[in-house]
């Protein structure tokens, strides 16, 4: 019996040790997300927004890097100030510097042509 505790205590440590790993590598587009956030484009979304959600997978891991803005109140009812501020009516919205504006999920491809961000080649 105390082997068998042995051994999950082990596989429970190695899961960790493993996630730890995981995050710890970088994502394929963080020279992309971050050049992205460098030239002031910013991504208005929303947690509930499944468009945001299609959007922040084209990107993996290395959409955390993003200059991501929450728009949604946390009860899913209303919008943030700053979203309103800044005139947000759709998610997601992607606002560049010149305050061009891209609405609904955009290819990486139109992001990389309108920032001047180079896309990696896979």
């Amino acid at each position: 019996m105390k082997y068998f505790w042995i051994g999950l205590a082990l596989l429970i440590i190695l899961g960790v040790a493993a996630s730890f790993y995981v995050k710890s590598k970088p994502g394929a587009l963080d020279g992309f997300a971050q050049c992205l956030t460098e030239k002031s484009v910013t991504f208005y979304g929303a947690f509930w927004c499944p468009n945001c959600a299609s959007q922040k997978r084209l990107f993996g891991r290395s959409a955390e890097l993003l200059s991501y803005v929450e728009c949604s109140t946390a009860d899913s009812q209303g919008q943030l100030a700053v979203c309103k501020d800044a005139g947000i009516e759709q998610y997601p919205t992607w606002e560049f510097a010149d305050a061009s504006r891209l609405t609904g999920v955009q290819p990486l491809a139109v992001l990389a042509e309108k920032s001047g961000c180079i896309l990696p080649q896979n």
